[in-house]
Parts: structure tokens; C-alpha cells; sequence
């Protein structure tokens, strides 16, 4: 964890600079109830949400789909509270995902619609640190603004940064938000903001973003090998002269570890980048990538996917790649299949083939629905469920043969129990009569004979 001391970029942290010349409390603007109202649930009382702004404050995704299916009006969607919050708002800032993803397909939805203070449903969420409700915002929402400020002249990411929302920052910045705009109060960006709040990670956070600015491993043309494998497996497997031997062998018993931070370009960072490509097994079964040629990249504004599916029909984003910055359609054709093509190409039999896992993920796939929001099972995403036979073995399970201890000399025993001691005695001396019983019969056999 970085600290002041440790690292001379990240200042001193927290001061108190000119605050009698700026008007206002820095310590009252920082706190979340300067921006983020107590809102508690409404008691239901055993009764259904009637209204649009009631089911999302009750976080009732059933009557909200009710609403919606009977029909809205502009008025009915746009009901305010007496912070001019609608059921958006409510849901961000508590953190309600299912609300936010069925007014997804709301109509009359303004998500840029500012408060009495100037805040976004966008800003909210950033604020309260709900990073799902922002990736989901910031990928099926069209016409967010990021860059909208509120009347202190914050914007959403500034908002994360001061409150130490880490992944929120990472969220914002990946999806183009202006890591150098100020507010227009003190004139500080988002990292001057953390470094004030003492939020040491998110400014780290900022620094490793800007050092690397680009995910390679979301592009297509992205090779998962360590370039440095080769080099170093050279250096090890290379012959050592008595000098470097010694050393090497005074450093492991005489040298102190300590824990460090992975290094950049290591084992554990290639480790990561690998495991989270596109051509891993975990993320091209999780989902299916629209722009393969364009990956996410600081300061790039990415389109939303309704915005896309606009520009598009279904089967021209099925078939080509799509960059996100521009919408523009290249005539590169992923590696990656869709759906419908493993599902017909896995195996002959149609019963397996067309189970409802299979069905679920095709339709899922298609209508581009990340599968945590349509709550299916990512276990066999597409295709036929694989069949298995369960074989009894033919030979019985060999019993475990029981280690004979060996007596040691020199070691202590525990001490006998005298009811043991008896109860061997009596069975060596039941061995011995059966054995003499048996020799008396063989002597007595013989001498018939």
C-alpha cells in the first residue's frame, strides 16, 4: 500500500488551503450526505408499487415490469422527489441493479437529468461506489455525458476519486471520462482531488492508468505469451561460474524477504493480463466481445450498445467487428463463433442440443444481454451439455494395507493399560492351545496311519 513517506507523487495528502478564501467547508462538500441523501426503503404494507417512482424505491422489479408493460407517460416517468430525484437516481444510489437494468428499456428516461445540486444518476453511482450500476451505465445507457458537472463543479469522476471508489475510477477513465478536467470552485482534477483526501490507492490507481493507458489483451491481435519468457529461461538454464555460484548461495541463506509489489511486466502481471483476454476460456464462454480491433483505451469515449444496435442490424454485428469509438464496422471477422454455430456444429443429437441451457445462451448471445443480468447458467453457455456415464468398477476396491509401526530404540512409549496386558496374554495363550490342539491331532493321525 502506498504512503506519503513511501512515494514522493503523492504530496503530503489532506491540507487546509485557503478555505476562508473559498466560501465553503471542504470537509461538509466531502461528505456523502452533501451529495447523497438518506433515502430508506418504503414500507409496501402488503401492497403492490402502483406507480414507476414507487417501484424503484421499494426495489420491486416485478411491479416495475408491470408499470412499464401497461404503458408510461413522460410525466409518470419523470415524477420527482423534493430533491429532484427520479426512480434512476433512487436505484443508483442505493445500489438497486435490477431496477437499473429494467429501465433500461424505459422510454421517456432522461439519464443525464440533474438534481437540485446539479448530480446524475451516473454521479450518484460513483459516488456511492456501486461499480456494476456504472459499468451498466456506462455500456446500455445512450447519451451519458461523463463530463456533466454539478453546482460545485464536480464531475463523476472527481466525485469517485475524492470519495476512494478505485474501481469506479478505472470504470470511468477506461469509458473516456477526461482525467484532466477540473472543477471550477478550486481548479483541481480528479488525482488532486485524492491526493487532498488522502486517497493514496486512487491516485495510485490514476498513475498505473496513465502508464498504461491501452488493454492490449481486449484486441484481437493481442498474443498471450511473455515476451520476457525466453530470456530469462536462458539466463537460468545458463552455466554459472564459482563466483556467482557462492554468491547466489550466500544471498538465499543469509538474505531477508519481504513482501513487495509484483513487478511491472512480471510473471503475475502477464498472469493477469492472460487470464482476462479475450482468448481465455473464461471470458469467450462469458461473453462474446463487439469490437475485437478496438480495445478499451484512456481518454477513448466508447458507444453504448443500444447506440451500436441503432447504427447496425443484428446480423452485420454478428459477422464483422465494430470499433466503439466511431461505430464504424471493420471488415475484420473475429475468431470467435457465435452461438448458433457451435450449438448446430457440437453434436447430432438434437434433444441434447436443444435444451434450454443451449436456447437460453443463444438468445442471450444475440441479444448482446450480459448473462449476470439475464441470470442463466454460464456453465455451458452454448452448444449441447455434454452426457456422462457413470461405469461400476468390475474388481472389488483393494482394502488399505495397514503400516506395521516399528519399534524404535531410544524413543519413549506411552505406557500399557493393564486390562490390555491381560486381554494380549489371554489371546496368546488361546493361540497356543489351538496350536497344540492342532499338533496333537496331526501325532494323532500319523500314529493310525
Amino acid at each position: 500500500m502506498a504512503t506519503a513517506a513511501e512515494d514522493p507523487h503523492l504530496g503530503a495528502g489532506p491540507d487546509e488551503e485557503d478555505e476562508s478564501q473559498s466560501g465553503w467547508d471542504s470537509d461538509s462538500i466531502l461528505s456523502d450526505d452533501s451529495v447523497l441523501p438518506d433515502y430508506t426503503a418504503e414500507t409496501s404494507d402488503g401492497r403492490t408499487a402502483s406507480t414507476l417512482y414507487q417501484a424503484c424505491a421499494r426495489n420491486d422489479p416485478g411491479s416495475l415490469r408491470r408499470v412499464l408493460e401497461r404503458g408510461v407517460t413522460r410525466d409518470e416517468v419523470m415524477d420527482l422527489d423534493i430533491n429532484r430525484w427520479n426512480g434512476l437516481m433512487v436505484a443508483c444510489c442505493k445500489g438497486f441493479i435490477d431496477i437499473v437494468y429494467t429501465l433500461n428499456t424505459c422510454p421517456y428516461i432522461d439519464i443525464n437529468h440533474q438534481d437540485n445540486e446539479g448530480n446524475t444518476a451516473l454521479m450518484i453511482a460513483s459516488q456511492a461506489g456501486h461499480v456494476n450500476t456504472v459499468m451498466y451505465l456506462l455500456n446500455y445507457y445512450p447519451g451519458i455525458d461523463t463530463e456533466i458537472k454539478d453546482c460545485r463543479g464536480f464531475t463523476a469522476l472527481i466525485k469517485a476519486a475524492m470519495t476512494g471508489r478505485d474501481d469506479v475510477v478505472a470504470a470511468l477513465v477506461m469509458a473516456g471520462a477526461d482525467i484532466h478536467v477540473t472543477d471550477t470552485t478550486r481548479g483541481k482534477c480528479a488525482q488532486d482531488w485524492a491526493l487532498k483526501t488522502g486517497r493514496y490507492e486512487t491516485t495510485q490507481r490514476l498513475r498505473r492508468l496513465k502508464m498504461r493507458p491501452k488493454a492490449e489483451q481486449f484486441c484481437e491481435s493481442y498474443i498471450p505469451e511473455w515476451p520476457e519468457l525466453k530470456e530469462r529461461v536462458a539466463k537460468a538454464l545458463a552455466e554459472k561460474s564459482a563466483r556467482e555460484r557462492i554468491t547466489h548461495h550466500i544471498k538465499n541463506t543469509f538474505g531477508f524477504r519481504f513482501p513487495h509489489d509484483p513487478e511491472d511486466n512480471g510473471v503475475m502481471d502477464h498472469m493477469v493480463r492472460m487470464t482476462t483476454s479475450i482468448h481465455s476460456p473464461l471470458i469467450s464462454t462469458g461473453c462474446r466481445p463487439l469490437c475485437p480491433t478496438s480495445p478499451p483505451e484512456v481518454g477513448k469515449r466508447r458507444l453504448a450498445v443500444p447506440e451500436l444496435m441503432m447504427k447496425h442490424s443484428e446480423k452485420e454485428l454478428e459477422e464483422s467487428s465494430v470499433c466503439h469509438s466511431d461505430g464504424s464496422v471493420s471488415h475484420v471477422i473475429p475468431s470467435l463463433h457465435s452461438a448458433d454455430s457451435i450449438a448446430t456444429t457440437c453434436c447430432a443429437d438434437t434433444d441434447r442440443r436443444g435444451s434450454i441451457l443451449s436456447m437460453a445462451s443463444t438468445t442471450v448471445a444475440s441479444k448482446f444481454i450480459p448473462r449476470s443480468m439475464a441470470r442463466r447458467n454460464s456453465v455451458f453457455p452454448s452448444g449441447c451439455i455434454p452426457q456422462i456415464n457413470v461405469n461400476r468398477p468390475t474388481e472389488p476396491t483393494p482394502k488399505k494395507e495397514k503400516k506395521k509401526k516399528k519399534m524404535e530404540k531410544g524413543y519413549l512409549e506411552p505406557p500399557k493399560w493393564k486390562y490390555k496386558e491381560l486381554k494380549e496374554e489371554k489371546k496368546k495363550e488361546k493361540k497356543e492351545k489351538e496350536k497344540n490342539e492342532k499338533k496333537k491331532e496331526r501325532d494323532s493321525t500319523k500314529s493310525k496311519k
